[in-house]
């Protein structure tokens, strides 16, 4: 899969003015009337694709969540086509927004994922009637790993599948309706984005020692192991634990935020065990 930020070779916490100077000197090295490579063209529309997405803030955020599948016209079907129960059009522009380059269009999400990803498309045809709203409550769990649920329309109800990895407030569009998502919170889990946080206490004589500590994963428990010295705030991160991304093999990840337990009361021989170690630190 292509990385945009690898394409202009740059990092993904790279400002406006970073991306930009970034995507000059990459499209004067590999513009096809300087380079005579034979990969020169294709690279050269890589190189603007890139910018394209990474420039635009509501499209770079598609693409950190979703990937450039959804940037990609390779990655569709064509216009019509169908992925799940979403239905899906292709919608091409003609001017390009790149200072000194000519991309011959470029191409936007589908409308469908303009509809999912929580934005709408700013090229959607006026005077269309007004769509039918309906809304669908998941659990976090639902939310995380997709489920069928029955929806009612007005006097009907129809099976929807929803896919895994959906959050809060994500409308989705069919046809001849909008479903919007409604995520209930979960007890000790908090999700950014397709991250979740976890904050996990842990003793005072835990944190100093060292030890393990048994924490909570979106697919059961699982033991850590706790340094000696470790702070409370310190965090630990574990890959792909997250959410997964909708129609995606990917996922974000678990953030473990340790929080050190200070009791309230102590006994006389552990105050005078905590005062002898003060005295040595």
């Amino acid at each position: 899969m292509v990385d945009y930020y690898e394409v202009l070779g740059i990092t993904k916490n790279a400002t406006d003015q970073e991306i930009k100077a970034a995507y000059r000197k990459q499209a004067l090295k590999w513009h096809p009337d300087r380079n005579k490579s034979a990969e020169a063209s294709d690279k050269f529309k890589e190189i603007n694709k890139a910018y394209e997405v990474l420039a635009d803030s509501k499209k770079r955020q598609t693409y950190d969540q979703y990937g450039a599948d959804v940037f990609e016209r390779g990655g569709a079907r064509g216009p019509g086509s169908q992925q799940g129960p979403f239905t899906y059009t292709y919608t091409n522009y003609g001017e390009s927004p790149f200072e000194g380059a000519n991309s011959g269009g470029f191409s936007d999400p589908f409308e469908i994922f303009e509809q999912f990803f929580g934005f709408g498309s700013p090229f959607s045809s006026s005077g269309r009637r007004q769509r039918e709203i309906y809304q669908v409550d998941l659990s976090f769990e639902e939310a995380v790993n997709g489920v069928e649920k029955e929806v009612r329309f007005g006097s009907k109800t129809r099976k929807i599948k929803i896919p895994a990895g959906v959050d809060n407030d994500m409308r989705i569009r069919f046809a001849d309706f909008d479903l919007v998502v409604k995520v209930a919170p979960h007890d000790f889990f908090k999700r950014e984005g397709h991250d979740i946080y976890v904050e996990k206490e842990i003793s005072y004589a835990l944190a100093v020692l060292g030890g393990t500590v048994d924490v909570p994963t979106l697919h059961g428990p699982i033991r850590l192991k706790i340094r000696p010295g470790t702070q409370s705030g310190s965090t630990v991160r574990l890959r792909s634990e997250g959410v997964p991304y909708p129609n995606s093999q990917r996922r974000g990840d678990e953030y473990i935020i340790y929080k050190i337990k200070v009791p309230q009361r102590v006994s006389s021989q552990a105050k005078r065990l905590l005062e002898e170690l003060s005295s040595e630190i």
